[in-house]
């Protein structure tokens, strides 16, 4: 991988001089060490890391040339799975190690994945920006707005090619909607609403027999206290607010970012958010909502809703509702639009009809070509502020009892 990182800093001194060019990936081809390997570093192994962000990118390997070479995480064993992985796909083990610092000091690493616990995603997002490096990250993005905001700059800063991981809008399908949407034909929407049900917390399929000797405790905790190593509390993060805020942003970001996606919306200006354990109390005292709703209004004139009920699994249902009719995207992959509901009945929307779909590169694909190229990703920098502060303004509420107001220009929420 000799070249690696001369070839980093060649783009974005390229990027910085041409970008009004926009060049295309096949234009950029042409371009001295466009055909250069990128290699990969992933922070977090765990199973999004190795099953989702691995997976993912392996699948455009030869494609897009490029190698998974350096892998971390606490746990020794989760290494040492992602390590192997990498190693029979490309006929070499990643190197491991324990802390993102180190991978991240490696100069041969062009680009990292980060799939960390909630907790931990701005830390390694402002860290390996200011590395230098292209960056996916997961989602939610944040969990509190100061380190949002300092995250997000210091990428920008860094005029990375951050790609954030709420990849449903990358599904043709959703692209669709959002093409469909465009053209008014649902009239005026006034709401717009998810359920997201289940009959267990999913936190619960998490929990794993982890030894003390195999995990680094601390690295684990970062800047939370210290207390007794607690195996259920790690492996188990999902459910315990110190670490992650449960459905709303675990779940309900992929939505709330899906809403701005369609819509073109950006900001909530206020939310309101109620919630409990009302279903799974037991030994295990997970802190998170098994039962939340969260309300959000918008300044382009309509209401957003996102609830889940982890005690039943029904009633799921994903809808946007115009006086002229309802856009149904329950089935992600085959939307629908229909004229139910609709008040004046006057408009164009005829029987009920599949939402065409627009084709789009996967997520994954998507970074990779920007990556070379230097565009913007399809799940920018931005798109990901803008489903953190809603989320965090969603779950502020929750903890006050109170609502909250977004001010775009000063970058503040407070209670309103």
């Amino acid at each position: 991988m000799e070249g690696s990182y001369s070839r980093r800093k060649f783009l974005r001194t390229a990027a910085a001089g041409s970008a009004a060019l926009a060049m295309s990936a096949t234009s950029y081809s042409r371009v001295v060490g466009a055909n250069d390997r990128i290699s990969i570093g992933v922070i977090g192994c765990g199973s999004r890391g190795v099953g989702a962000h691995m997976a993912g990118v392996n699948e455009h390997a030869k494609g897009q040339n490029i190698e998974i070479t350096a892998v971390c995480d606490p746990w020794r064993v989760r290494q040492e799975v992602a390590s192997e992985q990498a190693k029979k796909w490309y006929g070499r083990a990643a190197r491991k190690f324990t802390s993102h610092r180190d991978l991240l000091a490696l100069e041969d690493v062009d680009a990292v994945m980060i799939a960390s616990p909630d907790h931990r995603h701005t830390v390694h997002l402002k860290a390996a920006a200011e590395a230098g490096k292209d960056i996916y990250c997961e989602k939610p993005l944040a969990m509190r707005l100061d380190r949002l905001i300092e995250a997000c700059d210091a990428v920008k800063k860094a005029k990375a090619v951050c790609q954030i991981g709420t990849q449903l809008r990358s599904l043709p399908s959703f692209t669709g909607c959002r093409e469909l949407y465009k053209t008014g034909i649902l009239g005026t929407v006034g709401r717009i609403e998810q359920c997201r049900n289940g009959e267990k917390p999913y936190w619960y399929g998490y929990i794993k027999d982890v030894k003390e000797e195999d995990l680094d405790w601390k690295e684990f905790l970062g800047d939370r206290p210290m207390r007794p190593f607690d195996p259920v509390l790690y492996s188990g993060w999902y459910g315990y607010r110190e670490f992650s805020d449960g459905p709303v942003p675990g779940l309900g970001s992929h939505f709330i970012d899906l809403v701005h996606y369609i819509t073109g919306a950006k900001f909530p200006t206020s939310c309101v958010c109620l919630g409990g354990t009302f279903t799974w109390k037991d030994e295990h005292k997970f802190t998170c909502p098994d039962h939340v709703q969260a309300l959000w209004i918008y300044p382009e004139g309509f209401m957003v809703s996102y609830s889940t009920n982890f005690g039943n699994g029904s009633g799921n249902s994903f809808k946007i509702f115009g006086d002229q009719g309802v856009m149904d995207m329950v089935t992600w992959t085959e939307p629908t639009i229909s004229a139910e509901g609709g008040g004046k009945r006057m408009g164009e929307i005829r029987g009920n009809k599949r939402v065409e779909d627009v084709p789009h590169p996967d997520h994954f694909l998507d970074w990779l070509q920007c990556v070379r190229s230097r565009q913007t990703p399809n799940a920018s920098i931005d798109a990901g502020y803008q489903h953190a502060v809603a989320v965090i303004m969603a779950m502020q509420s929750y903890d006050t009892g109170k609502r909250t107001i977004y001010d775009a220009e000063k970058r503040e929420i407070r209670e309103g």
